[in-house]
């Protein structure tokens, strides 16, 4: 009985440490832009409402906003309509630093989910 208990436990430790490590942290948008370097190469995930779209044969970009900013978000699948709730997730690259703002920062998205309201 003992034993059974100890392989339990030890089972529920580790399918909690797999789920929590597989999830990359969500991060404000603001945060991200802010200080892109931090974020290069790491993966994240973001929140908002997506501003503009644009994709042409099941690639595009979008825009999305969740109210601390904007970021650019670059998909190799089809794009999600103006004004979708999304929740994105991949890895931030970033372009040049100008006049103490940043252009080109991007998040390459890996997955995307809708949101609800």
């Amino acid at each position: 009985m003992r034993y059974s208990k100890q392989v339990l436990a030890l089972s529920l430790l580790l399918t909690a440490t797999f789920f929590l490590t597989a999830c990359p942290q969500r991060e404000t948008i603001g945060r991200i832009n802010a200080d892109p370097a931090r974020y290069y190469h790491k993966e994240v995930a973001v929140a908002g409402t997506v501003t503009d779209s644009y994709g042409f044969l099941g690639m595009g970009i979008y825009e999305i906003d969740d109210g601390t900013g904007h970021l650019i978000v670059v998909t190799h699948r089809g794009v999600p309509s103006r004004g979708a709730r999304v929740a994105a997730k991949g890895h931030i690259q970033t372009g040049f630093s100008f006049g103490g703002r940043n252009f080109g920062t991007v998040l390459e998205e890996t997955d995307r989910r809708a949101e609800g309201r």
